[in-house]
């Protein structure tokens, strides 16, 4: 591991219980995101800004309980808390999807859609928000990619137990199985808990006291702060774009499969092509694209390539380009981009890691998803088709280009006051 990845004797044991953690929490996603998707799309393609509404609605009531835990109760109890609380829904979920019948069936997908969305912001925010905790620029530079790595061995776990068993189990079953994994991140987290490399020691074991602070402190230092209001831009960009790109593909696979079993397999199969991607780059090039770019031009690389790609499907909307353009985007966000964004929270104080982060992951990018929904709903309604769409797209992605690499420089000077600290 210190040949390939530069991951020192000390680090391996918390960076191993970092891939087992992530690992569960990634495959129990990815097992439900196909059913989530396939149940978007049966809900009615034209109904899904009002999913997305739903979503951030519930975040919005997530993130108050969730604050006041952080306030109260240190990391290695209100983490287990909180996954624990999101396996039972998993388990009420398959039940539900067990004895309802088929108008039901849509009513309850419908539901499950907003969960999971809120699901996995959630969770995986989560997992982050201990890692820039823990680790510092410097490591995370170095580890943030092969970490990751652990998250797409089990997106492409989950992905491919769907892939194959979506036509012969029902959903019951998958769901079971999802709440399993997520418990098995609840031990995982529990043990990098205890074994991680505290950035102060005060912070480390048991005597590790609560984050206290404000329950809307979270909000009020985004909206106060210009280097955490500029990182909420950015991640406010991101989901407008991908939202854009999210109801083209529905809509594309919408007309072209009509069976439901046929619409999940598609979905898990484009879900597999991308985390394959994903994890060549994340276990070989991540830390070498970040060690000789920097932040800045790091995180500039999914604005860049999201401008471009944009471009392409403006001038050839079909099923095979917005697919392909899925697949490259969403690795470059996994593999380059994510990695990045993460670093820019090691150089915030120990309060913005976990609630600043928690709105801007949750809330901001859930607003996000909102403006872009509407907003393709309002091009849709006056005319305009997937090629004017995504020609309206492309100043977004311009604007979010300038503001990753503002915020990839600011970075850059804090990580550097702090290590010359």
């Amino acid at each position: 591991m210190r040949r390939l990845f530069d991951v020192r004797p000390h680090e391996v044991a918390v960076v191993a219980w970092c891939w087992l953690a992530i690992f569960c929490v990634l495959s129990s996603y990815y097992v439900m995101r196909p059913i989530r998707d396939q149940a978007g799309v049966a809900g009615g393609v034209q109904n899904l800004q009002w999913l997305f509404t739903g979503t951030l609605i519930l975040m919005l009531v997530l993130n108050l309980p969730f604050a006041y835990l952080v306030k109260r109760l240190p990391r290695r109890r209100f983490i287990p808390i909180t996954y624990h609380f999101f396996a039972l829904n998993i388990l009420l979920f398959g039940a539900l999807f067990h004895f309802a019948d088929p108008a039901q069936t849509v009513w309850v997908g419908r539901a499950f859609f907003i969960w999971a969305s809120a699901f996995n912001l959630f969770v995986v925010s989560m997992f982050w928000q201990l890692n820039v905790d823990v680790f510092t620029p410097e490591q995370g530079k170095r580890l943030f990619g092969v970490i990751g790595a652990g998250a797409t061995l089990g997106a492409i776990v989950g992905s491919a137990l769907t892939a194959a068993l979506a036509r012969h189990v029902p959903p019951m079953v998958l769901l079971l199985g999802a709440a399993a994994l997520l418990e098995g991140a609840v031990f995982s987290a529990g043990r990098l808990s205890r074994l991680a490399i505290a950035r102060e020691p005060q912070q480390a074991g048991a005597a590790e006291a609560p984050i206290g602070g404000s329950v809307l402190s979270g909000l009020t230092h985004v909206v106060r702060s210009p280097y955490l209001f500029n990182v909420g831009v950015f991640l406010l960009l991101f989901a407008i774009t991908s939202t854009f790109l999210y109801f083209q593909q529905a809509a594309i696979v919408s007309g072209a499969f009509k069976d439901r079993a046929a619409q999940t397999a598609f979905f898990a199969t484009v879900d597999l092509l991308v985390n394959c991607l994903t994890l060549a780059v994340q276990l070989f090039l991540t830390a070498r694209i970040v060690a000789a770019f920097g932040v800045a031009l790091t995180l500039s690389v999914l604005p860049a390539m999201t401008l471009v790609g944009f471009g392409a499907i403006a001038l050839l909307p079909t099923i095979m380009a917005v697919a392909a353009f899925q697949v490259v985007r969403r690795a470059a966000d996994y593999a380059v981009s994510r990695p990045a964004r993460e670093l820019l929270y090691t150089v915030a104080s120990r309060e913005d890691r976990y609630k600043a982060k928690s709105v801007i992951d949750t809330v901001v990018y859930r607003s996000g998803d909102q403006l872009g929904a509407w907003s393709y709903t309002l091009l849709r309604a006056v005319g305009f088709g997937a090629a004017h769409i995504s020609f309206a797209a492309i100043p977004l992605a311009a604007l979010w280009l300038v503001n990753a690499l503002w915020l990839g420089r600011r970075q850059e000077r804090l990580a550097a006051r702090e290590a010359g600290a």
